[in-house]
């Protein structure tokens, strides 16, 4: 029990991240997300598109019991965006920056795992 209640707080402020990320890539002007590497405005758009889906599919199915299955799927979804993030903000020289978007991706593995976990026992 105490698990479970663990994974829905990381889940819920994980999603809330992501949420919160997706829709300021949607809502701000390309000129306003220029970082240390240039990407492409479009990329910019998906991404955010990809993150606010993603954040909304790590909390729903689970919560709804509508395919369930599909919140670790989020979560390894999301994952590749961390990872992407994490070599990004790297190459962009700032290494001690990466480290959140590590410890975020680390967050969306236990979630992954200890859904998927679950998923086995039901």
């Amino acid at each position: 029990m105490k698990l479970n209640r663990t994974l829905w707080i990381v889940q819920g402020v994980v999603a809330a991240l992501f949420l919160f990320a997706g829709v300021m890539k949607l809502v701000l002007p390309i000129e306003a997300m220029a970082g240390p590497v240039s990407l492409p405005g479009p990329f910019l758009r998906f991404i955010g598109v990809a993150e606010v889906l993603g954040g909304v599919g790590l909390v729903l199915p689970w919560l709804l019991k509508i395919r369930p299955m599909l919140t670790p799927v989020a979560a390894c979804s999301l994952e590749i965006i961390m990872v992407g993030a994490v070599v990004i903000t790297a190459v962009g020289g700032s290494m001690l920056g990466a480290a959140f978007p590590f410890v975020v991706g680390l967050a969306l593995a236990a979630v992954a795992y200890g859904r998927m976990s679950a998923l086995s026992t039901i």
